[in-house]
């Protein structure tokens, strides 16, 4: 029990960890023993497949094991420094190049050993490696596979490797949080086995053995504490089982201006069914851009009034939420359902009495943003929750509004089409709907990666596309504002419409651009489209840092067509519809995710005329061209988030506001989408079994699940918990 206990000791708990390395490792994000345990390898060097530098082919990607001769740092140009590193091994010479790693020349030192693995080219008469994996050696390494774990400024990956070891060896006799019948069903080793296969393994098949028992156990716990978080919503409360066979829901779907595709009547039916349940219902429905998410709603919310109750809509922004007004709201009203749009902009006045009527239980459904979270906002029967573009919400701000009735169903809608795989990964507490057929597909785009210095071929398709009488959209990742506007601009919008704080990954509305970075600023792209490129046509600036009328007069005036060159940020990236608008110019395309980007092309290509969609980027990373490649090859937004996950961490993806994201640090959603099934389906039969977790052979899971997720319940916090 006591190497139990030991793996949520402090660092310090382990023998040569000190308080100053500690520190250094708690910048590392490590904070308890377990922590350092789960520091996994980066990758391995497996010294069995060694090469001489004699016997190593050229152009073939090799690992190579040799001693430092001489380290040279050379200077050719401000900005850019050259480690040549000479390296021999009894049988040759290897000259390796590092591009501004001058780091490398502190850390290398001639008598040093070294393992090198990268291409070997051959140039000026040697064989040479161009920013190889250098991995200094020593000389009692055991084994042939050498991990290589993260290390930082103060603590190489070799001294990672001896404090894990010493972890190891404090924990080694912790009890196994997995049942043994589950250990034997899916032939899984102990976890002892397992952490000290998965650093020090003897084989790559070993660790490879080791990753898949630890993968399961994360993908396991997440999944278990989404299914018990959900449960606890509605714990000792009454839910609501919706009828779906209303007058309100048959008179929607009398003015319904067109026919259900095969996709939303499926998800119009799951959604009833998982609204008729007497638990509150955790639904999600997720579909590329146009397929149709709000029409499946609209029923959702239909059956609420139908059975006495109330709704609720949260939207991200107030240009989106203005456009549900106009549409789904009418189509709500015709049908016979009391409508109305709360934002942080709606006058005081008109807010009361809306409140009012909430209250009283007259106003049947409530469209808004932020402002539907505020303390006032009292509805009498809230029976139904539903959020648009549900990853733009925290956990907090998600909570808040299903407190505004007494266990709410929970409808999420997301235009970010991601696989089955990881949408149980991350929302495995949910019943899932997806949409793929477009009611309205509109004509199509083609996108086009142009560099930077050649965009005045996306200037020329603009130009035509003006001429033809067309509209144009010019997306930008930063603001531009000075920091006074910036000040006075943070006071006004007051969290709505702040992108940067929904997309954290990338550096977009509001953020302080590097002036050396060459990255386009929408204000003063607007200047520069409306003096040198587009001098003869209407040229007009849209972010989320303008007041909330002068956005709404901005999307009107485009929308009618008045405007026909709109730069913005990505504002516009959600629910804005028109169909005159066929060419979308993305500024420094490599800031944003792939599916952000795909959100963006989606507002070209609505009508009958089709899109064109040029992303510009100025960079010469292999990596983030693949990425903006991968744009042109499908225009599928599944299929284009199979290819993100890729290329990119789960957590990106959706941004780092979602559940389990961090918590999987072995799991590839993609690689492991049969284990991920499987995951489900067990945690889901144990806690069937078992609802508490209190039967003696699944005590040290609860005690693991307890302990995992305690300290940092907000980092692992569900949706729907």
């Amino acid at each position: 029990m006591q190497a139990t206990l030991a793996l949520d000791e402090p660092l310090t708990a382990v023998p040569g960890i000190r308080e100053r390395r500690a520190a250094d490792l708690r910048q590392m994000g490590m904070h308890r023993v377990r922590d350092l345990l789960t520091s996994y390898p980066r990758r391995y060097i497996d010294m069995s497949e060694v090469r001489t530098i004699a016997e190593a082919a050229i152009g073939a990607l090799v690992t190579i094991a040799g001693t430092v001769h001489e380290v040279k740092v050379k200077r050719p140009r401000r900005n850019l420094h050259i480690v040549e590193i000479t390296v021999v091994d009894g049988t040759g010479t290897l000259i390796v190049t590092a591009f501004n790693q001058r780091w490398l020349a502190d850390k290398l030192s001639a008598g040093m050993r070294v393992a090198l693995s990268g291409k070997l080219e051959f140039d000026y008469g040697f064989k040479r490696m161009t920013n190889p994996t250098i991995e200094p050696v020593e000389h009692d390494v055991e084994g042939l596979i050498l991990p290589v774990h993260p290390a930082c400024a103060r603590i190489s990956a070799a001294q990672m490797r001896g404090l894990v070891k010493r972890a190891l060896s404090l924990t080694a006799a912790a009890l196994d949080p997995l049942p043994l019948e589950l250990r034997l069903k899916y032939r899984l080793m102990s976890r002892g086995a397992a952490l000290k296969s998965v650093h020090f393994p003897r084989s790559m098949r070993e660790a490879a053995l080791a990753r898949r028992r630890l993968a399961f156990e994360e993908i396991l716990m997440v999944q278990l504490l989404m299914m018990t978080e959900s449960r606890k919503r509605s714990a000792g409360l009454e839910a609501t089982a919706h009828r779906s066979d209303g007058p309100f829901v048959r008179a929607l779907a009398d003015v319904l201006p067109f026919a259900l595709t095969d996709d939303q009547a499926a998800a119009r039916d799951e959604l009833f069914d998982a609204m008729a349940q007497p638990e509150a219902a955790n639904h999600m429905i997720l579909g590329d851009v146009g397929t149709g998410k709000t029409a499946v709603a609209a029923f959702g919310m239909a059956a609420a009034v139908d059975s006495g109750g109330q709704a609720l809509m949260l939207v991200p922004t107030e240009v989106l939420a203005e456009q549900h007004r106009a549409s789904l709201g009418s189509l709500l009203e015709r049908a016979g359902m009391r409508v109305a749009l709360l934002t942080g902009s709606t006058p005081a006045d008109e807010r009361a009495v809306m409140l009012g009527e909430l209250a009283s239980g007259t106003l049947d459904i409530l469209i808004g943003t932020h402002a539907l979270m505020e303390d006032d906002v009292r509805p009498a029967h809230c029976t139904l929750v539903v959020i648009d573009e549900q990853q733009r919400f925290g956990v907090d701000q998600r909570a808040r509004l299903l407190a505004k009735g007494s266990a709410p169903d929970a409808l999420y809608l997301t235009a970010t089409p991601i696989p089955r795989s990881l949408a149980l990964a991350l929302f495995g507490n949910l019943t899932l709907s997806y949409l793929r057929q477009r009611p309205h597909a509109g004509s199509g785009r083609t996108t086009t990666v142009v560099a930077k210095a050649d965009r005045g071929v996306a200037y020329d398709a603009a130009k035509r596309a003006l001429a033809r009488g067309e509209q144009v959209y010019v997306i930008c990742a930063l603001i531009g504002l000075d920091s006074t506007e910036r000040k006075a601009a943070a006071g006004r919008h007051l969290g709505e419409d702040d992108d940067e704080a929904y997309y954290p990954e990338v550096a977009i509305e509001g953020a302080q651009g590097d002036p050396d970075a060459g990255l386009t600023a929408a204000v003063q792209e607007a200047s520069f489209l409306r003096t040198n490129i587009f001098p003869d046509h209407c040229v007009e600036l849209l972010h989320g840092a303008l007041p909330a009328d002068e956005k709404r007069s901005v999307m009107q005036r485009f929308a009618s067509g008045e405007i026909e060159v709109l730069v913005a940020t990505t504002v516009v990236e959600v629910g804005v519809d028109v169909p005159n608008a066929t060419v979308m110019i993305v500024e420094d395309a490599d800031r944003f995710g792939l599916a952000q980007l795909h959100q963006l092309r989606g507002r070209v290509g609505r009508g009958e005329i089709p899109g064109q969609v040029f992303l510009v980027s100025a960079s010469k990373q292999q990596p983030a061209l693949e990425r903006l490649r991968a744009m042109v090859r499908t225009d599928d937004g599944f299929r284009l988030a199979e290819e993100d996950l890729a290329l990119r961490r789960e957590g990106d993806i959706l941004g780092n506001r979602q559940s389990g994201a961090s918590a999987l640090k072995l799991v590839n959603v993609v690689r492991d989408a049969a284990m991920i099934e499987e995951a489900h389906a067990c945690a889901a039969a144990i806690l069937a079994a078992d609802p508490d977790l209190q039967a003696s052979h699944n005590a040290a899971l609860a005690r693991e699940l307890r302990t995992v997720f305690s300290e940092e319940r907000c980092e692992y916090a569900v949706v729907g918990g």
